[in-house]
């Protein structure tokens, strides 16, 4: 009959230390998703978003807005999503699908509000009443460019984050927090001080004529 060990067989250092159910990856995918696409809308919501002109006396002048103008709802949203990606390590459980869900909603909201941008003539419609002098005064020869979608596409990468946040976020580390093995044996205790003689034991020295307090 052959010998059967109970001694559990060691793993690999790499295989006990993997962050189960792929975290590492989505791990890595939301830091760079997330911080990636806030940078974009922060970046994306300074440029011109709208161009036209508007009527003033001795002609026409032309008026733009860039992304802050005309909706600052990107560019805070985003600074939340940002504070929200690295929060999402400094919490646990509960918290963690809480600020992930904060993560996911900035996202989203940054990039809605980016699409009705697209088309908002609000901001040069002021503009152009400033110019003119005229509360009633509407631009002409209304357009915008291309970078309202930039900063919705930034705001959908934030969006993505989130959402991986929330599938996978129960597995990734927490900060200052180590990888934990399931069934590892516990780090040894140190071993107590030795403990000082006993009354009884230096009267027994004495006894035998000994010096108790030699070698202390």
């Amino acid at each position: 009959m052959g010998y059967v060990s109970a001694v559990p067989v060691p793993q690999p250092r790499a295989a006990r230390a993997a962050v189960p159910g792929g975290g590492r990856r989505s791990l890595a995918a939301a830091l760079f998703l997330g911080a990636l696409g806030a940078t974009v809308v922060l970046l994306s919501a300074g440029q011109t978003w709208a161009e036209g002109t508007a009527s003033v006396i001795g002609g026409d002048v032309a008026v733009e807005a860039d992304g802050g103008t005309v909706t600052g709802v990107p560019t805070a949203l985003a600074i939340v999503g940002l504070a929200a990606l690295f929060a999402v390590f400094a919490v646990r459980r509960t918290g963690r699908t809480l600020v992930a869900a904060l993560l996911t909603l900035s996202g989203a909201g940054a990039a809605l509000a980016a699409f009705l941008g697209a088309s908002d003539s609000a901001a040069l419609d002021a503009e152009a009443a400033r110019l003119s002098g005229d509360t009633g005064a509407a631009v002409a020869g209304l357009s915008h460019t291309v970078w309202p979608y930039v900063t919705a596409a930034g705001a959908v990468l934030i969006l993505i984050a989130g959402l991986l946040a929330l599938r996978f976020g129960t597995s990734w580390p927490a900060m200052g927090g180590r990888y934990e093995r399931a069934g590892a044996p516990r780090a040894a205790r140190k071993a107590p001080a030795a403990e000082q003689d006993r009354p009884e034991d230096l009267w027994k020295a004495l006894d035998r004529g000994e010096d108790p307090t030699h070698g202390s």
